[in-house]
């Protein structure tokens, strides 16, 4: 083998070096991940966890809404098409309104007028009716107290609660709610004897309430402003 062929193939043997030495680095630079390659170029730490790429808020958003949406037409009993339009007219003047969380609060309101009025505590009606309907409640109460009576009730439960109207006028909204309640009602004469009624068996009473509010007031909480029974 003459020098010129040794030189010219040593020359070959040391490009193939070099060529497999510039491919093979390349290589693995291409396997290695972007993530990887970005963290290193922004200075983070080898093996620093890394961020999931967070869902879109609007669709989640629209999920929550969805969600809450089937809540309320579960805990909100179905009402007639005319009273259904009166709770979108209330919502839509009032953005703070909700009609499922009205009719626990309305519950509420019940259970604590009523037994404000055995009880004989005025204050506290005056704080849930309108003016006609507390001095209606304080009357009553007024006519026990001269007759000697008390009163010793129990709600036992409330069974059904059921939109009947509802709607804006003036700036003024109402809702006539229809409440079927277990009571067992007791009457004492001023010796403590039971002149009327038994704790031991409840009687069915439905009342028809109307309660009241201004829409534009920043005073959130609903009135009684008109009593009957169902």
């Amino acid at each position: 083998m003459t020098p010129e062929i040794v030189i010219l193939a040593m020359i070959a043997a040391f490009l193939g070096l070099r060529l497999y030495s510039v491919l093979g680095r390349r290589a693995e630079h291409e396997e290695e991940p972007i993530q990887g390659r970005l963290e290193g170029r922004q200075g983070q730490k080898p093996g620093a966890p890394r961020v999931a790429a967070p869902s879109r808020p609007d669709q989640r958003a629209d999920e929550r809404g969805r969600a809450d949406q089937q809540q309320r037409q579960r805990t909100v009993p179905l009402a007639p098409p005319s009273v259904e339009r009166g709770l979108a007219e209330i919502a839509q003047v009032d953005r703070r309104f909700d009609a499922a969380a009205f009719l626990d609060g309305a519950r509420s309101a019940y259970r604590m007028i009523l037994e404000a009025f055995w009880n004989g505590d005025k204050a506290q009606l005056r704080q849930l009716c309108d003016e006609d309907v507390y001095t209606g409640f304080a009357a009553a109460i007024d006519a026990r107290t001269e007759a000697g009576e008390t009163l010793d009730n129990r709600l036992i439960r409330i069974e059904e609660t059921a939109f009947v109207a509802a709607g804006v006028e003036d700036g003024y909204a109402r809702i006539t709610l229809r409440l079927r309640a277990d009571i067992a009602a007791v009457t004492r004469n001023a010796d403590g004897q039971v002149v009327a009624g038994s704790l031991d068996d409840a009687i069915e009473a439905i009342d028809v309430w109307t309660f009241g509010r201004a829409v534009n007031s920043p005073d959130p909480d609903w009135l009684l402003e008109e009593t009957d029974e169902g």
